[in-house]
């Protein structure tokens, strides 16, 4: 194929992508502001705790988009911030990474640090591309102090008691508050919760944008109402704006995210800039565990690193980070996704099936000529993707493909060379390049082997105890936690984690 041919279809490629648009409610064909050009703004981390699952999902979601227009040839300028000053919200009475210094006794800034590095630590081992500029919501408080005096200025925000506030109804009568999230002005009233220093407002609804630090709030800084802390929402705001333009083409977040804080991200811009910020809002879905909202109070919980481990209660053993990517990109990113023990195996044996199927694919022989139509199914790959970035679907594509590689192999398809090589490289650019996934290193391929070891163990250990040899049925059980795996015997049978 001649390079000229290629970027004809890729520029085709390019202008066929369709995301749907949270502003709109619908799909829209994606034209950038600047041709060959995106960019992205993802809302990142509060970094004050280990980052949990269910924010990797959407991460990991906006990697795999991230990938696919880099894999489309776009340039891309993807800017992802790290939240490290402590907000107030609506249901806190004191931010969360000052409370955290507290339990701790740590200074707000090493809470910071010790989680950033745990956020960056686990999306490495997902396989993360990092993003072009990693912004922080401290790096740039003169910024926002300049923000602030601009919304004053054009009338849409008034200063009370050392605080600083938008005021929602002025915005609301020339611009609407509720363009993303579709409420009403009147439903925003009623559904405001009744908090400390309520009385400062004009209004219920309206929203911090700087807030006076009381004596013993931690993260401070001076301003020209005194001395205080930004609003959550005004960070994410400045940052987009100030590293892709007062007008940008994507932000992405969590479903969480669009009432309020990215409705309040689009006021303030509004307020400052005359302009809608972000042509194209998308937002990820949420990940369930087990038919039920993750949450650390009930228990229903699972972090990461247990993932790896195999130590959490919701899980029979160990899996990859490729495993758990997998199991991720099985599901659209706006669906509902459930976590489960038995949902990840069947992942599991899945990617094992097409891990195996690209290793055949190195060996196998060309013939003279085709009986399976690559060609076609490459461009069904991309019609999946530019369907809103349907992983899914793509996913089940890649699946016939690896039912021709097992055909071919055991020689019942034949293939040309110049299709073997089409078949080669549409699904090493997909498996690894957009969705990210890696091939099982030495020490994956021999945690499949040590699964059957302990297995083993594990079956002698029961006819020990079948047989009321408890000494022998201690031994195993003790020398196995000598080497850090530890037996769980429970309803189900006994189950093992690595400690």
């Amino acid at each position: 194929m001649t390079s000229s041919k290629k970027r004809d279809i890729t520029t085709f490629i390019m202008q066929t992508l369709t995301i749907y648009n949270s502003l709109t409610t619908q799909k829209e064909k994606f034209k950038p502001l600047k041709d060959g050009y995106v960019g992205m703004y993802v809302c990142g981390p509060t970094v004050y705790s280990n980052v949990h699952l269910g924010n990797v999902r959407t991460f990991m979601s906006f990697d795999m988009i991230y990938r696919y227009f880099l894999h489309l040839g776009y340039k891309v300028r993807y800017v992802r911030n790290i939240t490290d000053a402590g907000h107030l919200t609506d249901d806190a009475s004191e931010d969360k990474i000052s409370t955290k210094a507290r339990l701790e006794q740590l200074e707000p800034m090493e809470i910071v640090q010790k989680y950033t590095v745990d956020f960056h630590q686990i999306l490495e081992k997902f396989n993360f591309l990092p993003p072009s500029i990693e912004p922080t919501a401290t790096g740039h408080i003169l910024e926002q102090i300049k923000a602030i005096q601009t919304i004053i200025a054009n009338g849409l925000a008034y200063e009370v008691n050392g605080s600083v506030y938008f005021d929602v109804l002025k915005y609301n009568e020339t611009e609407n508050y509720g363009v993303l999230s579709k409420r009403n002005i009147e439903d925003a009233i009623e559904n405001t919760r009744v908090l400390d220093g309520q009385s400062d407002k004009k209004n219920p609804q309206d929203f911090a944008l700087w807030k006076k630090a009381e004596p013993e709030h931690i993260q401070r800084w001076e301003s020209p109402w005194g001395v205080g802390f930004p609003g959550w929402h005004l960070e994410c705001t400045v940052m987009s704006t100030k590293y892709l333009g007062e007008e940008f083409d994507i932000h992405g977040g969590g479903m969480d995210l669009k009432f309020p804080h990215h409705e309040c991200e689009i006021a303030q811009a509004q307020a400052c800039n005359h302009v809608s910020p972000v042509r194209y809002w998308m937002h990820g879905n949420m990940l369930t565990l087990n038919g039920k909202k993750m949450a650390k109070s009930t228990g229903n919980n699972i972090l990461p690193g247990e993932i790896f481990t195999g130590n959490n209660k919701n899980l029979s053993k160990s899996f990859s980070a490729s495993v758990v990517r997998f199991f991720m990109m099985q599901a659209h990113y706006r669906s509902v996704l459930d976590f489960s023990n038995d949902a990840i195996l069947a992942a599991e044996k899945g990617f094992q099936r097409l891990m195996d199927a690209i290793k055949l694919l190195d060996n196998l022989s060309p013939s003279n000529n085709s009986t399976v139509a690559i060609e076609k199914w490459k461009d069904r790959c991309y019609e999946a993707m530019n369907d809103d970035f349907n992983t899914p679907i793509l996913i089940a594509h890649l699946f016939e493909g690896v039912k021709w590689i097992n055909l071919i192999h055991s020689q019942k398809e034949t293939i040309s060379k110049e299709d073997l090589e089409l078949l080669k490289s549409t699904i090493n650019a997909f498996v690894f390049d957009v969705l990210g996934l890696e091939k099982e290193s030495a020490a994956g391929n021999n945690s499949d082997k040590l699964d059957g070891v302990v297995e083993l163990l594990i079956s002698l250990r029961n006819q020990a105890r079948e047989n009321k040899d408890w000494a022998l049925s201690d031994k195993i059980r003790d020398e196995l936690l000598a080497l850090g795996i530890q037996l769980k015997d429970g309803k189900e049978g006994t189950k093992y984690s690595i400690n």
